[in-house]
């Protein structure tokens, strides 16, 4: 039996948003910009994401936008991005059909062959013999930037980061500016092409690396919950841990969205003590044990 999908809204231009005057033109033009589409309706996806076909290869660049995502915040936009359009599914304005939508990406789907380009990133980076180090965490401009994948400059990006400092519900806000449409969008446009660049690139070995390390599937929604784990830090480790100028620290803070405390002089001088959700713990765990194995 066939299932209902309805038609998906009309298609607007991601770059025309940058021809009314008020905001700046785009930047980012050395790739086309794709139409976007505005998704409410469950239905307006396509339907060869809404009915997948085993037999049929299907890459799609995928972000979200919140407020304190990694946490108990809300989700407020999808982003998906197929090779003729991007899709902005707003967990807001839809009401409760596109809550109820989010909420399955969120905590319900099934998520396979999940590509994560900071970690695929990183592999590349080892395997042409870079040294590793967790000091260092490529970020989304800087990815953008490399001639190897993209060659773009992103400086919109931080537009919007200096409006999220101002404001931390800025993803809430209704209705989408011009310029929410437009970080959103190119966010995950460029998805594809980094992901063709990459594959290109990865070898068998760091391609099975990315599948483990990538390995997403909940089948169920439980609510995380916060826990503290200590880690001895063996003499004369304690400097590598924290990295300069707790650069180290402060990298494994972000990138895992965990609590970390150092004992010092208010505690025990050789342990390090991370407050967060269950996995973020145990990746930060795994990242500063690493750092106390490099010589």
């Amino acid at each position: 039996m066939a299932s209902h999908h309805s038609e998906p809204p009309d298609p607007v231009v991601a770059a025309a948003a940058a021809a009314d005057g008020d905001a700046p033109a785009d930047s980012n033009s050395e790739l086309p910009s794709p139409p976007y589409y505005i998704v409410t309706k469950p239905g307006q996806l396509p339907v060869e994401f809404l009915e997948p076909s085993a037999g049929q290869k299907l890459v799609i660049g995928f972000d979200c936008e919140g407020v304190d995502l990694c946490r108990n915040g809300a989700l407020c936009i999808m982003q998906l991005a197929f090779p003729d359009a991007v899709y902005l599914v707003d967990a807001i304005e839809g009401g409760k059909n596109s809550l109820k939508l989010a909420l399955y990406f969120q905590f319900g789907i099934k998520l396979h062959n999940v590509m994560d380009t900071q970690i695929a990133y990183s592999l590349i980076e080892e395997q042409e013999g870079k040294k590793k180090s967790f000091d260092e965490y490529i970020s989304f401009v800087g990815l953008l930037a490399d001639p190897r994948y993209c060659g773009i400059p992103y400086p919109e990006k931080e537009e919007v980061r200096i409006l999220l400092r101002q404001d931390p519900n800025f993803w809430k806000i209704r209705p989408l500016s011009d310029m929410m449409i437009r970080a959103a969008t190119d966010d995950v446009r460029f998805l594809l092409n980094i992901h063709e660049k990459m594959m290109e690139k990865l070898s068998k070995v760091s391609l099975w690396r990315l599948s483990v390390r990538n390995d997403i599937e909940p089948d169920v929604y439980v609510p995380e919950v916060d826990i503290l784990s200590v880690l001895d830090v063996p003499p004369g480790k304690m400097g590598r841990v924290i990295g300069r100028k707790g650069s180290s620290i402060m990298a494994v803070k972000e990138s895992c969205n965990v609590e970390i405390h150092i004992g010092g002089a208010k505690g025990p001088p050789d342990r390090v003590f991370i407050i967060g959700p269950v996995k973020e713990v145990r990746k930060a765990e795994a990242i500063l044990r690493g750092r106390m194995l490099e010589f």
